[in-house]
Formats: structure tokens, sequence, C-alpha cells
């Protein structure tokens, strides 16, 4: 269980980042449009990553039984290259990047938070955006010792807490956060890997 709590942890850390560049560039709205921004990212962050895993797992429990012996290598090098890219982005500046599937940047929110409304179609795609890792990430759930079920559930909820708060933490602080919360991701992710690989 502590095993899915900390890979959850590490998959939140996408949309946290986001989620604080949000708020952020939401600093000069009302109280009552930060609070609706911080629900929708809540709900369209923890939904989208919750659900790409478990289709990552359902996909890896298809090709489980070609792939059994070296399953624990496949899974630990996907978590290993998904905690590397992380640590890429974040210490080459590029964590805004983490978007960049969608074509949509943290900056093209903030033309969107201009208006009074909430795009929708800009936090759909940031959510979808930020939780395709988590699909490449739901095969390794095949590896580890609890209901694949139970874990997407758990990845959801973290990750909706996270990007509450993320919002919150970025409308007061600015983006200061967003490369360390990935960074920290990141090496997460690298020590799951490596657990998979060597220690299944």
């Amino acid at each position: 269980m502590f095993e899915v709590v900390l890979l959850a942890i590490a998959l939140a850390m996408d949309a946290f980042a986001v989620a604080i560049g949000l708020g952020a560039k939401s600093q000069k709205q009302s109280n009552a449009y930060i609070l609706r921004l911080a629900i929708y990212a809540a709900l369209y962050f923890g939904i989208a990553q919750g659900v790409m895993p478990l289709i990552g797992y359902l996909l890896g429990a298809a090709m489980l039984s070609w792939l059994a012996a070296a399953a624990p290598w496949i899974g630990g090098l996907i978590l290993i290259a998904l905690g590397g890219k992380m640590l890429y982005e974040a210490f080459s500046g590029e964590v805004e990047a983490r978007v960049e599937n969608a074509d949509v940047s943290v900056n093209a929110v903030a033309t969107a938070n201009s208006t009074s409304d909430i795009n929708h179609r800009t936090m759909f795609t940031l959510a979808i955006a930020t939780s395709i890792d988590a699909m490449a990430a739901g095969f390794t759930l095949n590896l580890l010792s609890i209901n694949a079920w139970l874990a997407c559930l758990i990845i959801a909820v973290v990750t909706a807490g996270f990007s509450l708060v993320g919002v919150y933490l970025g409308e007061r602080s600015g983006t200061w956060l967003e490369d360390k919360a990935e960074m920290l991701g990141g090496l997460v992710l690298i020590l799951i890997g490596l657990k998979v690989m060597f220690f299944s």
C-alpha cells in the first residue's frame, strides 16, 4: 500500500505543477474564481490521473502472459524513463513543456483565465496531457501486490488533493514550486522503478 501511495504522489506531481501554474496566472482573479478553478483542477486532473493508469493496467494485463519473464524489467524501465523525463524537464527549465503533447501551455491558460469563466476545453486538454505518463506507469500496477482498481482510486484522490492545493499555492506564492515538485516526482518514480526491476 505504501508503494502505491508513493507512486500516486509521484504521478500527481505533473498535475500539481500545472495547478501551481494555473494558480499563479490567476492571482488577480476573485476568491470565488480561485475556488472554482481549484475544484475544477481537482476534478479534471484527479479523474484523468485515475483513469489513465487503469487503461495502462488493462493493456499491460493483456500483454503480461507474453512478457512474464521481462515484465519487471519493462515496468521498471518505464518508471525510470518517466522519472528521468520529469527530472530533465525540471533541470532544463522545461516544466511547462509537460503539456506539449496537448499543444497547450500554462501561458495559454492564463489567457483563458482572463475571463470570468474557466475554459473547460483547456482544462480537459491539460488533464489529458498531464496524465499520459500515468497510462504508461499503469502497466507496472500488474507487478505490485495490490488491487489495481484501488490503486487507481488512490492515484485519483491523491492527484485531486495535490491539484486543489496547487492552485492555492500558485495563487499565493507564484510558480517557484513547479520544478521542485517535478524533481520530487521524478526521483520517486526512479526509485520505484529500481525496486520493481531488482526487488520484485
